[in-house]
C-alpha cells in the first residue's frame, strides 16, 4: 500500500504499530520492518525531545515522514521516522528489519560473514545495512532515494517495554515497543544498566 503522509501526522504511539511488514527502501536495499519503538515527546521522559528542542532534536519537531537521524553513543546512527504535525515533536525508530532485496549491498557494508538474520538486527546495524547516513537527517522518506509501503492490513504485533531506556521511560507505563512475534530478525529486550529495580518492566523474552 502507498502511504499517505497524513498518516503521519499522527503521534508515533498510533503510527509505530502500523510499520511493521512495511517495506523501507534506500537506494537498491529493502528491509522489512520487523521492530520499532514510539517516542512522544514532554509526556515522554525517555524522548529527546523531553525537556527542550535543541539542534540535535530539531528535526524530531517536523515535518511528518521525514528521517530523524542521530548519532547513538557518537558512533553510531539511528534512524526514526518523524511523526505528528509539524511543529509536535514524536518519531518512530525503527529497531530491527529483515533485508529482502539489495542483501549483497547489505552485507557489503555489513560484513562477509554476517547472517542474513542479523544484518539489520538492531537500530545501529539496520542504518548501515540500508547505507543510510547521518547527513540525511530531514530527508523526505517519500521521495527518493526512499520509498515506503505498508501492507494492506495492520500485521499482529507484541508490545513491551522499549530497550536501553533508563528511569520512568523505561518501564510498562511506556510499552512502545513493537514487534513481530516470532521474527528471528527482532533484537534482543536489553534493560538499561542504570533503570531502577523498582521499575517494572516484564521484560520480553526474544
Amino acid at each position: 500500500m502507498t502511504v499517505d503522509r497524513d498518516l503521519f501526522t499522527q503521534d508515533a504511539v498510533g503510527v509505530a504499530p502500523l510499520l511493521l511488514g512495511g517495506l523501507l527502501r534506500h537506494g537498491s536495499t529493502v528491509l522489512r520492518i520487523t521492530e520499532v519503538e514510539a517516542y512522544l515527546a514532554d509526556s515522554d521522559p525517555g524522548s529527546h525531545a523531553f525537556r527542550r528542542r535543541t539542534a540535535r532534536n530539531a528535526t524530531m519537531f517536523g515535518p511528518p515522514g521525514h528521517l530523524y537521524a542521530y548519532f547513538s553513543y557518537g558512533m553510531h546512527v539511528c534512524a526514526n521516522i518523524v511523526c505528528s504535525p509539524d511543529g509536535m515533536a514524536s518519531a518512530v525508530l525503527l529497531r530491527a528489519g529483515e533485508i529482502v532485496a539489495g542483501r549483497a549491498d547489505a552485507r557489503t557494508r555489513r560484513g562477509p560473514t554476517v547472517t542474513d538474520r542479523d544484518l539489520a538486527r538492531g537500530p545501529a546495524r539496520l542504518t548501515r545495512a540500508l547505507g543510510i547516513r547521518l547527513d540525511q537527517d530531514g530527508d523526505d522518506l517519500l521521495a527518493e532515494p526512499f520509498e515506503l509501503t505498508l501492507p494492506d492490513s495492520p500485521v499482529v504485533a507484541l508490545t513491551g517495554p522499549r530497550t536501553g531506556v533508563a528511569g520512568a521511560g523505561g518501564g510498562t507505563d511506556f510499552s512502545w515497543r513493537f514487534w513481530i512475534p516470532d521474527e528471528a530478525t527482532v533484537s534482543a529486550y536489553r534493560r538499561h544498566p542504570r533503570l531502577s529495580p523498582d521499575v517494572a518492566t516484564h521484560e520480553p523474552t526474544n
